[in-house]
């Protein structure tokens, strides 16, 4: 118990330090951000390759806004670009960002824990279509999407934890089935306290 307080404790001290620039208080009180996540039901999704910069933006736009363009970059070609370095994405919170390079520092050179990339629950992404994505705000800085998808002829269904921190929505957690992708690092990293 006291180990797992620790790991908890390190992850958040370090997922602090780490994005500086998001810890800008959110604008606006509950009601408002209620109402602009319902007025997004009908958002569209970008066409076209998606660069990083246009998810960066997304993510201050709106929980929906942001899921939908984070996929529509596999149904548009894959991700483009130079991808971040494990444990610095602005994609996601502080928290997972912390976990992700305590799995990638415990791998030592070897295999990590999260080998393949989480959105797609893939190694390889070709053919993607989503087929259904929903996106419900609980409160004003958490909300969860579902995101029903083909890749490669093969159906899946996602569910994304999403949490606001500062002005931008992150993604906090992707779930699918029984595994939580927080869930299998955080035994990493309680593993290697």
């Amino acid at each position: 118990m006291r180990s797992l307080m620790m790991v908890s404790v390190a992850a958040i001290g370090l997922a602090a330090c780490s994005q500086g620039e998001d810890a800008k208080a959110p604008d606006g009180d509950a009601a408002a951000s209620a109402s602009a996540s319902s007025s997004q039901a009908g958002a569209a999704s970008p066409t076209g390759p998606v660069s990083r910069d246009q998810i960066y933006a997304a993510a201050g736009e709106g929980p929906e806004v942001f899921v939908r363009t984070i996929y529509a970059q596999y149904v548009n070609g894959g991700p483009q670009g130079e991808q971040p370095a494990p444990g610095q994405d602005p994609i996601f919170s502080r928290i997972m960002n912390a976990l992700i390079g305590a799995d990638f520092r415990a791998a030592n050179g070897d295999v990590p824990t999260l080998d393949y990339d989480p959105f797609c629950a893939c190694q390889d992404q070709g053919d993607f279509a989503i087929t259904a994505l929903a996106v419900a705000q609980s409160a004003p800085n958490a909300a969860e999407a579902n995101v029903a998808f083909t890749n490669l002829g093969e159906a899946k269904t996602l569910k994304l934890k999403l949490v606001r921190e500062g002005i931008n929505w992150k993604v906090d957690d992707i779930i699918d089935g029984e595994t939580s992708v927080h869930d299998e690092l955080m035994k990493v990293a309680e593993a290697a306290a």
